[in-house]
């Protein structure tokens, strides 16, 4: 069966070279003619070479991988050393390898891709039209992980300013808080303001009938001597300042709590 198969295809046929048969035979008829020459008929001692796809002209050797946010077709040729490629069409983010050791991925609701730690529970969205806060929920901690096993706690509160969602820790009687998205302060709840702003408002009182009384006192010395004059503006600009005090506190923004976490 070996000796069948390595025999030429062409075996019965004369040789198109040289004239003579495989058989020893003379040649009886001349070759026609508009036939190319038929190459020797030795036995290949050789398989040929296996098919590579590479190879192929209708085949495209370069990886491609889907857009997680429009599922347009992205090539990856030459950026397989890259965690994450940018899209063409929509201009967004997407990973092409784990996120590094420690590290996480986190798609934010405007399609930004963001890279955190792995026990992150709230991150920020850094693109300035969007500046969302995230938040990613507990995260479980192993005895064996170098991260504090705590959890952050605090009061989620919704900015007066800017109505946003930010969380408050500092859990003291001085309920002044900054939001973090426009950076103004506010007080949580409105116990706090209202009860500095009635203090500067009685101090404001005091300071005004000292100032009068002052005034009233020493209003005939003053005459003669020009340096009272420096305690009666002092005693004014004093009760001016716990008057503006008190209209601060008055129109503080009030930010409203939500929930607890614990």
């Amino acid at each position: 069966m070996a000796d069948g198969e390595r025999s030429p295809l062409l075996s019965e046929q004369h040789d198109r070279n040289n004239g003579f048969s495989p058989g020893g035979g003379s040649c009886d008829r001349p070759p026609k003619p508009g036939f190319a020459a038929f190459p020797s008929s030795s036995v290949p001692t050789e398989p040929p070479p296996p098919y590579s796809p590479q190879g192929s002209p209708d085949s495209s050797s370069a990886p491609i991988i889907s857009c997680r946010v429009c599922q347009s077709a992205i090539s990856v040729e030459g950026k397989t050393h890259q965690h994450v490629v940018k899209c063409g069409i929509c201009n967004e983010a997407t990973p092409i390898k784990n996120a590094p050791v420690g590290k996480k991925y986190v798609r934010c609701p405007c399609n930004c891709l963001l890279i955190c730690k792995v026990t992150s529970q709230r991150i920020a969205c850094p693109r300035p039209y969007c500046k969302r806060i995230i938040n990613l929920g507990p995260v479980h901690i192993g005895r064996d992980s170098p991260e504090p096993q705590h959890q952050p706690v605090g009061i989620r509160v919704i900015c007066g300013h800017c109505s946003n969602t930010f969380l408050w820790t500092e859990l003291t009687d001085r309920t002044l808080a900054r939001c973090p998205h426009c950076r103004k302060v506010s007080s949580i709840g409105r116990r706090y303001p209202r009860r500095r702003s009635l203090l500067c408002f009685l101090l404001f009182l005091a300071l005004v009938a000292s100032a009068a009384g002052l005034m009233v006192g020493t209003w005939t010395p003053a005459q003669q001597s020009r340096g009272i004059y420096v305690s009666w503006v002092l005693m004014i600009l004093l009760a001016l300042f716990t008057m503006i005090r008190t209209i601060y506190w008055r129109c503080l923004k009030i930010s409203d709590p939500i929930s607890n976490i614990t």
